[in-house]
């Protein structure tokens, strides 16, 4: 397995799906390491790679006669207009035919065709994998993320008055846009995380935000312990999360894996994933659109039905090894 975003430099949830999907495929017998650069007698038959695996690693992975599995986040482009997704369409079609190789191999739009396989999070992503980089229908399979069995295996309690959003507080989580709106609706929310960087100044309006509504905002950083996050999502009213691009939030599907209903963006990735089991907010940043949305979910909340459970990442792992199962057995 191999990745290029060191998580010291970003946390979040690509680093929990990398570091589970390793846990998992342990756990059900697979012989996974990760990608050690430093060590020229390292030997594998796959290369699962998260994020757009540069060209010059792809072949050269491939001359070595492995596999090369990619498993890439189209976060902007599942997120984008129609319209938007046309332009982007035309844009590359253009520049893959009027400028060279050497100018368009950096941007790895033709990994998604050359790779063994790539690996979508949701039906969704695989219709852009194809439509936008040309990946072959037949070599894009569709791996959904799992839940920890501590999430899982939470027991019921009773529900408190916090909604809960846990999430790295930045403006692409819409996180100070929801603090503000929760202000204004007058709806308890407790948000669960840390930014990048303490001195983010879109950080820091949040802070003093959450400082000066202490009775509306509660922040107290991030919860690392698993079960204390499983036993906040069984005592919430519900979940919020109204970022503005999304992939497949590894948060939601814990809170629903602790049947925490759920209010999120109006975006495809969320419709994809949770269709009518969850709630909607407007994408936008209407502080008075959100406000709405949040009241009316805030009120609704303990009579919605809870969204149905996630699967656990044992499961998940026997899709990965059906994939690499398939390329070790597939001619290129």
């Amino acid at each position: 397995m191999n990745c290029h975003l060191p998580f010291m430099l970003a946390h979040g949830g690509m680093q929990i799906q990398i570091e589970q999907t390793w846990a998992a495929l342990k756990k059900i017998g697979v012989d996974v390491e990760y990608l050690r650069w430093w060590d020229a007698t390292q030997k594998g038959d796959v290369l699962h790679h998260f994020g757009r695996i540069p060209l010059a690693l792809l072949a050269q992975a491939q001359a070595k006669g492995i596999k090369v599995v990619m498993l890439d986040l189209l976060t902007g482009q599942g997120s984008r207009s129609p319209a938007r997704l046309r332009s982007q369409k035309w844009t590359i079609q253009v520049l893959k035919r009027i400028l060279p190789a050497s100018l368009t191999d950096p941007v790895g739009w033709n990994s998604y065709r050359l790779v063994d396989a790539c690996i979508a999070n949701t039906a969704w992503e695989k219709q852009l994998m194809s439509e936008l980089f040309g990946a072959l229908p037949e070599k894009v399979q569709v791996v959904p993320n799992g839940v920890e069995d501590v999430f899982l295996q939470s027991q019921p309690v009773a529900r408190g008055p916090w909604l809960v959003c846990t999430v790295t507080i930045t403006p692409r989580k819409r996180v100070l846009e929801l603090a503000r709106a929760a202000v204004q609706a007058q709806t308890p929310l407790w948000i669960i995380g840390k930014p990048y960087s303490d001195s983010d100044p879109y950080a820091a309006s949040f802070f003093q935000l959450a400082r000066e509504n202490p009775k509306i905002l509660r922040y107290e950083g991030p919860i690392n312990d698993r079960k204390k996050l499983a036993d906040v999502y069984r005592a919430a009213r519900g979940f919020v999360l109204i970022s503005t691009m999304e992939t497949r939030s590894l948060s939601a599907e814990e809170a629903a894996a602790c049947q925490c209903p759920l209010l999120l963006s109006d975006l495809p990735w969320a419709h994809n994933v949770f269709g009518s089991h969850a709630s909607y907010c407007p994408d936008t940043n209407s502080i008075a659109a959100i406000s709405a949305s949040l009241r009316s979910f805030y009120d609704r909340a303990p009579n919605l039905k809870p969204p149905p459970k996630p699967l656990p990442w044992t499961d998940v792992a026997q899709q990965f090894l059906a994939v690499y199962k398939f390329v070790l057995n597939t001619s290129r």
